[in-house]
């Protein structure tokens, strides 16, 4: 006779597996299709992101690099030559911290402003439109719940790894 606790098991790893191949499948299309939604401002995806956290109330003055990387969940390696590129491009800038000369702070450059506000926002809220094309504000509001519910986990188990912002191990961790 089969075991229904076993056969629940199986079907349970069975939709996980393609819950996170849809996710991986979508990471994969937004980067593509988002790209090509801000590429005649000569953006990408990652440039976006960038962009929009900077573009966020309080952030004015600019982020440090630390701050920014865990902000976007990327690495420090990731994020330097992402605003490396982006600060060859003008649209931002590498600044001293006024609270400690020592760090430096990464803000939107004037450029980088007038991209964002006058020229890529359109096209992003047309992707938007496109993109949840058929969701009602209800769909909306439970994809994002249950996102957010996702990244918290992701989160945790992120964080239970022992893995500093880098994705090394660090050594603290390694040391309990």
């Amino acid at each position: 006779m089969d075991n229904p606790k076993e056969k629940t098991q199986v079907a349970e790893h069975e939709l996980a597996n393609r819950i996170f191949f849809k996710l991986y499948q979508c990471a994969n299309m937004l980067h593509k299709t988002g790209s090509r939604a801000v590429e005649e401002q000569g953006l990408t995806t990652q440039q976006w992101a960038v962009l929009g956290a900077l573009s966020r109330r309080g952030t004015e003055r600019g982020m440090g690099v630390g701050e920014l990387a865990r902000y976007l969940m990327v690495s420090r390696q990731n994020l330097s030559g992402l605003v490396g590129r982006m600060e060859r491009d003008g649209h931002v800038e590498l600044v001293a911290d006024p609270l400690d000369r020592r760090s430096r702070l990464v803000r939107m450059t004037e450029t980088g402003g007038r991209i964002w506000r006058e020229e890529a926002q359109a096209n992003i809220q047309r992707y938007y439109d496109q993109a949840l094309a058929e969701f009602s504000v209800g769909d909306r509001a439970h994809l994002l719940h249950y996102l957010l519910k996702l990244l918290d986990n992701m989160q945790t188990i992120d964080q239970s790894s022992g893995a500093d912002d880098d994705g090394e191990a660090n050594e603290t961790a390694q040391a309990k």
